[in-house]
């Protein structure tokens, strides 16, 4: 079969690429090779004609289904593998066309001959046994593979289809790896034994200079604690989990897989833009260069998406039609993609955060225009960089914030804080996106908002004095998504380290 295959495919490649009469080889049973002269192939769909028994017709139409939904190959017909001799030899030579692929089902020798001695069109030959409802998608992709020789429309509905596949493949394995029972005891324990990095219990040893006295000074924030090491500053990112502007739980590993997801993107994209790394010497430590950070967020979006007031969505739901200095067109519909990367910068003020265009953020002072294109250039750059590696993951990158600044000792502009993480990001699956969309439905995606939905369904998040306490059961699925979204985006096993803040201080130390 496969031998017959890679000919078929050869013979229509060589009579897609010439023009005019083409002398182009032809498959035979008895296996010698003989010339055929055709005419110039079109590109109009391929028309199918599957010689099947009646009792196999129920499979065959799944095939046929998958064929038109999958593969944009609508022309299939059914013939019956009883056809007399007659009937036979005036259906194959009229329907005889460098455009046309028979299919026989079951041991039918003689239509199989008849449609190689009397055409030019392939044959694909498959064997009752395959005829099952389990292989209707595979015998539909073999058959739209030859369709495709002859048809760049299907040769690209093929693609899509392949790497949907695989797409969909590498969500499957990160998630099913997540759930194995070590991934789900480790998580465990570190929950049942209070052992979440809470940046409450970093110690200095004595021994150190940076001890005692000398110690560096903890300034924590929401999620992160730095300690200020003189010329540098190392980032702690704890397990803490806010919502609401409180702390709503202690999630397992999630500070090291904020860490280190950036500290993987930082690596990666070091040839766009310079970053402030020195070093990650723990899990949940980055130890970086001292920065004065511009007080604006370059977000950048490929999707109309978002539900928070600066979102792109929820501006244009209200009506607005310039969001950041980009005029936006009338019809867009939420979750689509956007005709090209928008920058749409957001200031960082001690009330609310606002969008606002390039022209107001050099006019009103926030950076010099030269500051500012160096920065958007790299904003644009690193997402456009990211998307390709999320999508050869199976995600794809919806949208993004950077936040950059000038080194305190040379002025070069880097990146900072984090970088395309499960939290400053989103993040869809790739292979159900378009059809999700096509039905009306939200895309797929690891849905990390669970918990403040538990809260906001259990609770008044934002006036209770106390909130309650988030079931184990949440939490500890909560973490799972925040490993698995890790090993989906790096290719990279997690190493849980479980006894991990009492080696914080340690680790610092040794980076000074």
């Amino acid at each position: 079969f496969w031998a017959l295959f890679l000919l078929v495919s050869f013979q229509r490649l060589l009579t897609t690429t010439h023009g005019g009469g083409t002398s182009c080889p032809s498959f035979h049973n008895n296996n010698i090779m003989t010339t055929t002269t055709t005419t110039t192939t079109t590109t109009t769909t391929p028309k199918v004609i599957i010689f099947c028994k009646e009792s196999e017709e129920n499979v065959m139409t799944k095939v046929s289904t998958s064929l038109a939904n999958n593969f944009n190959v609508t022309n299939v017909s059914f013939r019956s593998t009883s056809i007399p001799a007659s009937r036979l030899l005036s259906t194959v030579t009229s329907s005889s066309s460098n455009n046309s692929i028979f299919v026989v089902i079951g041991s039918n020798d003689s239509i199989v001959n008849c449609i190689e001695n009397e055409s030019v069109s392939p044959v694909l030959s498959f064997s009752s046994s395959e005829v099952e409802e389990e292989e209707t998608e595979k015998m539909a992709l073999l058959i739209a593979k030859v369709c495709a020789c002859s048809s760049p429309t299907v040769a690209s509905s093929v693609s899509r289809y392949i790497a949907s596949k695989k797409q969909s493949s590498l969500i499957q394995d990160a998630q099913s790896h997540t759930k194995s029972p070590y991934y789900q005891s480790q998580i465990s324990h570190v929950y049942d034994a209070k052992l979440q990095i809470t940046g409450d219990n970093i110690t200095f040893s004595s021994s150190s200079s940076s001890s005692s006295k000398n110690a560096p000074v903890r300034i924590s924030g929401k999620v992160r604690d730095r300690f200020d090491l003189g010329d540098k500053l190392a980032l702690v990112t704890t397990d803490r989990q806010s919502g609401f502007d409180r702390m709503l739980a202690l999630v397992p590993f999630k500070g090291q897989v904020l860490n280190l997801t950036s500290a993987y993107w930082f690596e990666m994209t070091e040839h766009i833009i310079p970053n402030h790394i020195v070093s990650v010497p723990h899990g949940n430590v980055s130890v970086v260069k001292k920065c004065t950070p511009f007080p604006i967020e370059f977000v950048v979006r490929a999707y109309v998406t978002g539900s928070t007031s600066t979102s792109i969505w929820k501006n244009y739901q209200n009506g607005v039609r310039n969001y950041c200095g980009h005029d936006l067109p009338e019809g867009l519909q939420k979750n689509q993609k956007l005709w090209k990367l928008l920058l749409t910068p957001t200031t960082k003020e001690e009330e609310h955060d606002r969008p606002i265009s390039p022209d107001d953020i050099v006019s009103e002072g926030w950076m010099t225009q030269e500051d500012f294109d160096i920065c958007a250039k790299a904003a644009l750059d690193v997402f456009a960089f990211g998307q390709k590696v999320a999508l050869e993951r199976g995600l794809i990158l919806v949208d993004t914030k950077y936040e950059m600044g000038k080194d305190e000792e040379t002025g070069t502009i880097m990146m900072i804080d984090e970088m395309h993480t499960p939290d400053s990001s989103r993040y869809w699956l790739a292979h159900s996106y378009e059809e999700r969309i096509s039905r009306g439905m939200e895309p797929e995606n690891i849905d990390k908002e669970f918990l403040r939905l538990w809260f906001r369904d259990n609770c008044d998040p934002y006036h209770d004095d106390v909130l309650p306490e988030a079931p184990k059961e949440l939490v500890e699925e909560l973490s799972r998504r925040y490993v698995s979204l890790y090993e989906m985006i790096t290719w990279k096993d997690f190493e849980f380290d479980v006894e991990a803040e009492g080696h914080i201080g340690e680790a610092i130390q040794r980076s000074v």
